[in-house]
């Protein structure tokens, strides 16, 4: 959260939102139509003011005691009321600057919130998206997309394709929601696709451990005014290793804190862990075990032998998926953000482990952009604007290709109208990175929950090919041919199968594949380790444990061979797109409030780029006249023709009224009938106006929305219209 980010030009004490079924926010100040929220520091300057306003607010209260002291003294000693007044007008200044302070530490959270349900109502009513099966009362983490929302995840996905499938040459699949289980055995979801659950130990109501403590922990820090400075260093460091926590951990902090079921206020269980993915059975006999994917990408590993052979047995290539996947979250919240049902977009980019340049990287490499790297994070900066091509050529980024996605989805992000200073690039940092992950960045954005993750950009090593060529025997690799034999010194893992078959029996099969998959720098590991202690402990993933090789069960050896071809298990560079999140982020960075004319009322805004805007344009006839609706038709039919999605509004109400409501849609383009000869186009954020022939007035609204012309060219050669009443 950068520190330059607060812009809230208007100090809100507090803030009492009533949402109406008209497009206004009754009780909200008066803002101009720049007007931005943005709430939120970076973690480290936020932290600091926070750190300073605490210092000050003790400081005060201990000025408070005194100034008291001292007026009870002087009252005990019998002092002139002249002084004795004066001494108390001091102690009242005091009291009101304590409060002051005090106001300030809680007053962000109340504002963010109040924001926040501002465009929640407005998305709701508006009918973005609404709870499924409302009329029995819901499902939480469940959410219908009414038709404007329909239509902006439509265009999302659209220039998603376009973006990224189109522009890159990707191979795009669409593969099953239902997933057997043996695929997600071998990717580890089927054991390690886990949060901590507690139950309330009287309701059996579950909650997410490290939710409870995280609610716990930011409730003391925003409220609790009388925190000491080790205890709000305590709170802050359990939140900055709250994904470190075991089960036992996180346990024993809830007891520790004494933190109780939210609803009923009952004792909670110790956590345990509870598997997100929804369980399924393939056919009707039951045996064939299955879950509603987690994920799109394993459909895409599990077919790489036949993209690898569709793409002419050349690397690198991708594969993309947009698809529907399915998380048992143990309690949604937050809306859009943690849903059980929700939308991916990956990306697997397979490329040879020896060479992860990028031939566009060129391309990207001068953007800059607020990255938040692993160091700043643990020394407790805040994130920096850094060019891209020097986090690459630094090593902060590991490699071309990885800082080419990243730069594709900073551009990919603020094209849909993301604010580029409420975005930032973070590294995982070592503890959440899994051991065979070479890189990996979150593009997070900033919004009233705070800093959310909506595209996960990592460099997964060959892990997930590995793991199911180990799984299934069917070896995911590809070749690089050499143009004369070369003499290669190569390690040569041969399994001693009659010593393996004789330790491990049935299980034989799955430790030679395991031990003849091994990376390089492992083999040798255990070769050393074998020499000197005559025994190794092994993981072998497809048996989900650690068996013990023995020094006469394997052999490891380099011999020098003649190939004429390199065989390996490419890496897999994944961008992955939470879709809903990205949208819900949209939806706040767009959303502002502007007065009306009377200045009686604040009207509600989203400023949809007209690429992802619901309908590009409206259509109506200022007056109910049968002249004008056979010219609103015409013009119709021409926006039609030109595939521009519009509305056309005949009712007898106020234009002025009938631009709010579209304004409220986030519509960009309005053209408003007023003769049979010429129209005006109104846009939406400056509401200027220009004149322009009938029959031009698709040609002109298509041109814009499509990114041929902008609105400032429109606005500089078309004549302008002005109007005392049309936003009345």
């Amino acid at each position: 959260m950068l520190k330059h980010l607060v812009r809230v030009r208007v100090r809100v004490r507090a803030i009492a939102i009533a949402i109406s079924s008209s497009p206004k926010i009754s009780s909200q100040l008066p803002i101009p139509s720049t007007f931005t929220f943005a709430f939120s520091l970076s973690s480290s300057t936020m932290a600091a003011t926070d750190d300073s306003l605490r210092k000050s607010l003790a400081d005060k209260h201990a000025a408070v005691e005194a100034q008291g002291n001292t007026v009870r003294a002087l009252k005990a000693a019998g002092a002139p009321k002249t002084e004795i007044d004066a001494a108390i007008e001091a102690l009242n200044a005091l009291k009101l600057e304590k409060t002051s302070i005090e106001r300030s530490l809680i007053g962000g959270s109340d504002t963010r919130e109040a924001f926040r349900q501002a465009v929640v109502n407005t998305l709701e009513r508006r009918l973005f998206y609404i709870p499924s099966f409302k009329i029995y009362r819901g499902v939480a983490g469940l959410f219908d997309y009414g038709p404007p929302g329909c239509a902006v995840k439509s265009n999302v996905l659209s220039f998603w394709r376009q973006h990224f499938v189109l522009e890159e040459n990707m191979l795009e699949v669409d593969c099953p929601c239902v997933t057997p289980e043996v695929v997600l055995k071998a990717s580890g979801h089927v054991d390690k696709f886990t949060d901590l659950m507690v139950k309330d130990e009287k309701t059996g109501t579950c909650y997410r451990a490290d939710h409870l403590l995280k609610d716990f922990c930011n409730e003391k820090l925003q409220r609790d005014l009388a925190l000491s400075s080790d205890k709000v260093s305590e709170l802050k460091h359990v939140l900055a290793t709250l994904d470190d926590l075991s089960a036992e951990e996180l346990g024993a902090k809830i007891k520790e804190y004494e933190i109780v079921a939210p609803e009923t206020k009952n004792a909670l269980s110790a956590p345990y862990p509870f598997n997100l993915m929804f369980q399924t059975s393939i056919g009707p006999s039951g045996l064939s075990p299955g879950f509603m994917r987690p994920e799109t990408a394993q459909g895409i590993f599990v077919n790489f032998k036949d993209l690898y052979y569709y793409n002419g047995n050349k690397l690198p290539f991708a594969a993309a998926q947009i698809g529907q996947a399915f998380r048992n979250e143990i309690s949604p919240r937050q809306g859009l953000l943690r849903v059980r049902e929700f939308t991916l977009a990956e990306i697997e980019h397979f490329v040879d482990p020896q060479d992860k340049s990028h031939p566009k990287y060129d391309e990207v490499a001068d953007l800059e952009f607020f990255m938040f790297p692993r160091e700043q994070q643990m020394s407790g900066e805040s994130a920096k604007k850094i060019p891209l091509r020097d986090a690459v050529s630094k090593g902060i980024v590991n490699n071309e290709t990885l800082g080419y996605f990243i730069g594709r989805v900073y551009l990919f992000l603020t094209r849909l109208g993301i604010d580029k200073d409420r975005l930032r690039f973070r590294q995982h940092l070592a503890n959440e990175m899994a051991h065979y992950a070479a890189d990996c960045w979150d593009a997070e954005i900033e919004c009233s929950y705070g800093w959310i993750e909506c595209v996960g950009i990592a460099d997964r090593s060959a892990y997930d090919l590995r793991a199911h060529t180990d799984k299934s025997g069917v070896p995911l690799v590809a070749q690089e041919k050499f143009s004369e034999p070369k003499e290669v010194e190569k390690l040569v893992i041969t399994p001693v199968k009659k010593e393996l078959g004789l330790a491990f029996k049935g299980n034989q099969r799955m430790v030679v594949e395991a031990l003849e998959a091994m990376p390089e720098k492992e083999a040798l590991d255990m070769k050393a380790a074998l020499e000197s202690k005559g025994e190794v402990e092994f993981e072998v993933c497809t048996l989900g444990k650690n068996v013990t090789i023995k020094k006469t069960m394997v052999t490891i050896q380099k011999e020098i061979k003649k190939e004429h071809q390199r065989v390996f298990t490419p890496s897999v560079i994944e961008p992955s797109f939470g879709i809903g999140r990205i949208i819900y982020c949209l939806f706040e960075h767009t959303f502002y409030t502007r007065p009306s004319k009377a200045g009686d009322e604040q009207l509600n805004v989203f400023r949809f780029p007209p690429l992802v805007a619901p309908i590009k344009c409206t259509v109506f006839p200022l007056v109910q006249n049968q002249k004008y609706e056979e010219v609103a038709k015409l013009i119709s039919k021409s926006l039609t023709a030109a595939g521009i999605s519009h509305k056309i509004d005949t009712t007898g109400t106020s234009i002025g009224k009938r631009y709010a409501r579209t304004d409220e849609l986030g519509v960009p383009f309005a053209i408003t009938v007023d003769s049979t000869s010429s129209v005006t186009i109104r846009e939406r954020d400056s509401k200027d106006q220009v004149r322009v022939d009938v029959e031009k007035a698709a040609i002109v609204v298509k041109e814009v929305t499509e990114g041929h012309r902008t609105w400032e060219d429109v606005w500089s050669t078309l004549p302008h219209h002005s109007s005392t009443s049309a936003d009345d």
